[in-house]
């Protein structure tokens, strides 16, 4: 399911919805313990787990870019900063697993967005094949695919923004 756009007073949402057949508890183990989160978004590190903490962002050239932890409620939300906007995940629990909503929220549109989209649609999909013992065949060809349909996306939204 691609991740719906809305604009809000403040700039722009994307939220992404999955449900996982899997506990809350489990989906939460793979946003915040690093062994798991390395395995989906091998560039993230939380380092310390608390409202006012920080999770690192490895730059890949030997820098690395703090995330504060805006929100954290065990189980339920972790909301950080992404550059100048946020992501929130939200779990909630089902009788078959649990809900995972994830929201990006951002400033302004950038060139790099259908990117970033496609990259946390991949990441969600990667969480789900792992907490399934599965692996994707290939990332980046499934990065392609949702990164061409995001363009259409964001072309879209424009669009009926404009009318």
């Amino acid at each position: 399911m691609l991740a719906v756009l809305q604009q809000v007073q403040d700039g722009y949402i994307a939220r992404f919805e999955r449900h996982f057949k899997h506990s809350v508890e489990k989906v939460w183990s793979s946003l915040t313990e690093n062994d798991k989160l390395s395995k989906w978004f091998s560039e993230l590190q939380v380092d310390d787990l608390r409202e006012g903490g920080t999770i690192r962002f490895d730059m890949g050239d030997g820098t690395f870019e703090e995330l504060k932890i805006i929100e954290l409620k065990a189980y339920s939300v972790l909301e950080y900063t992404w550059g100048n906007d946020r992501v929130r995940f939200e779990l909630y629990p089902e009788s078959d697993g649990c809900r995972l909503i994830l929201i990006e929220k951002i400033s302004k549109f950038t060139d790099h967005l259908s990117k970033d989209l496609a990259g946390w649609h991949v990441c969600l999909d990667v969480i789900n094949a792992l907490l399934n013992e599965k692996t994707l065949e290939s990332r980046e060809s499934q990065w392609k695919t949702w990164y061409e349909q995001y363009k259409k996306v964001i072309e879209n939204f424009h669009e009926d923004q404009t009318r």
